[in-house]
């Protein structure tokens, strides 16, 4: 585990990707190597798929444009993915970052990330639809299926421009999840320095002071300057409002857990958490 892994696309996102990817690979000192992966599309595969239902007396002169035109489209997208590659590697090496590389892949970006785990310590990627309100709106299936499908941590930027964190918040339930959560952001050097907000949505129960008390003792341990706060109310509805009111800030949760708070990291589609998130978000595993 001694990379990061910027995965870039060309969309909206990119650019915040990369900055973040830069910054999480200075904060981890580990190389940074940006991802491209040329998927097959299926409205493409639908015009290059023609040639097997135009018929014996298909002219050969179509078939031919048909094949032409799929090679075409693939040189370009080659093209301009290695030029994408390229004005990454650019940007982050005027960021200070010297231990850069890139690799152009085809196929799936899930099943490339799998391959590529090993190596990873954590990726970073974008997402590209942003709910106002907790609705049924599904955020761009890449980022749903890589965060339930790889073991490493997973960083999912917004598409608003970089802006270096100057604190970061905890989603804390209580849960073992979260506990361990807390634990490895004690014994990572990601987030070191920074002050950091241990927050739990829920009623004011003894209970619920003491975990959260012990939260803020482990972090405070580690070097940690922390405070924590319990807010009335549906972590969906508080969570949000409370990390956005920190100003440049990270929103770190646990991934997997039996509470409130795995409803919105992993379900039938993405969090409702991260949907509504207007800061990036740190998934811990």
């Amino acid at each position: 585990m001694n990379k990061v892994y910027a995965c870039i696309d060309g969309l909206a996102t990119t650019a915040a990707v990369i900055d973040w990817a830069a910054w999480s690979a200075r904060r981890l000192d580990v190389p940074l190597e940006f991802l491209h992966v040329l998927e097959r599309h299926p409205e493409r595969a639908a015009i290059a798929d023609y040639s097997g239902a135009i018929g014996l007396g298909a002219q050969e002169s179509l078939l031919q444009e048909l094949s032409a035109l799929d090679e075409a489209r693939s040189k370009l997208a080659q093209a301009a993915g290695r030029q994408l590659l390229a004005a990454a590697r650019d940007r982050a090496a005027a960021a200070g970052l010297f231990r850069l590389d890139a690799r152009l892949r085809h196929g799936e970006l899930v099943d490339n990330l799998l391959e590529l785990e090993p190596d990873a310590r954590l990726f970073v990627l974008g997402e590209h639809y942003h709910a106002r309100e907790p609705s049924k709106i599904h955020l761009d299936h890449h980022v749903e299926r890589v965060i339930r499908s790889v073991k490493r941590a997973v960083l999912v930027a917004t598409g608003e421009p970089f802006e270096e964190p100057k604190r970061f918040v905890i989603a804390f339930d209580g849960s073992p999840t979260a506990r361990k959560t807390i634990e490895m952001v004690a014994c990572s050097p990601l987030l070191v320095g920074l002050p950091v907000l241990v927050a739990m949505a829920g009623s004011n129960t003894t209970l619920a002071r003491q975990q959260l008390e012990e939260a803020r003792q482990a972090l405070t341990v580690a070097g940690f300057n922390a405070e924590v706060e319990l807010a009335p109310g549906e972590p969906e509805r508080v969570l949000p409002a409370l990390v956005k009111a920190q100003g440049a800030a990270l929103l770190v949760m646990g991934a997997y857990g039996h509470s409130r708070i795995r409803q919105l990291i992993i379900g039938s589609t993405t969090t409702t958490l991260l949907r509504l998130s207007q800061v990036p978000v740190l998934i811990l595993r």
